[in-house]
């Protein structure tokens, strides 16, 4: 970190998600995602509940060859060292009508990583497209707009099951005691599942190998 402003080269593409980290004091810095469908001001913290917030002078581009930052202490405080994992999508969202909701989109089906943004409509079963043209091996998904956990699918360990990426609980059965029902599928094309409570919106990572 310089404590100013800088642009960080290097990457070769355009990253659509940044995922940003202070290492040097691990507790008084949270991690911040980016990502390009929320826009650069926007920030989600992968190891709290805390809901979106928005950073000011944190990431303030995507650059074609990496991205460029403000002197935001959490992104870029002097002499400090960060880390930044960075995934391509697909560029721009798009609208995708493949479920009962539609959902903006970032694919990129090559390298096997979407981003998708979307609302929940009720406490009913909801399918959301994510662009991926396989089934999502990984997702990663958080509502956004409230205090909640981030819900993990593992392919492996099936769709009766979830991890919680901000705790380190060991894996357990959906329910909804924690606002959500049961995965009721995923497919190559759709996302389905159960959310009880009021229309939130939600972001999701999805991944294929």
């Amino acid at each position: 970190g310089n404590g100013g402003t800088q642009s960080i080269t290097g990457l070769n593409f355009s990253p659509d998600l940044v995922w940003l980290k202070h290492r040097n004091n691990p507790t008084a810095h949270q991690h911040n995602l980016f990502d390009s469908i929320r826009g650069v001001t926007k920030t989600i913290h992968s190891n709290s509940t805390q809901a979106e917030e928005t950073m000011s002078a944190g990431l303030t581009s995507f650059n074609s060859d990496g991205f460029s930052i403000g002197s935001n202490a959490a992104v870029n405080q002097s002499p400090y060292n960060y880390v930044a994992w960075n995934f391509k999508a697909g560029g721009a969202a798009v609208a995708n009508d493949d479920g009962n909701v539609t959902s903006q989109v970032s694919a990129n089906t090559t390298l096997g990583f979407s981003i998708v943004s979307f609302s929940n409509t009720n406490s009913t079963t909801n399918t959301f497209g994510h662009g991926l043209g396989a089934q999502p091996e990984l997702v990663i998904i958080k509502p956004t707009s409230i205090t909640a956990d981030w819900f993990v699918y593992v392919d492996s360990l099936g769709k009766s099951k979830r991890l919680k990426l901000n705790t380190t609980d060991s894996q357990s059965s959906w329910g909804s005691n924690d606002g959500w029902n049961t995965v009721t599928g995923i497919t190559s094309s759709v996302l389905s599942f159960a959310y009880s409570g009021t229309s939130y919106p939600f972001i999701a990572y999805c991944f294929t190998s």
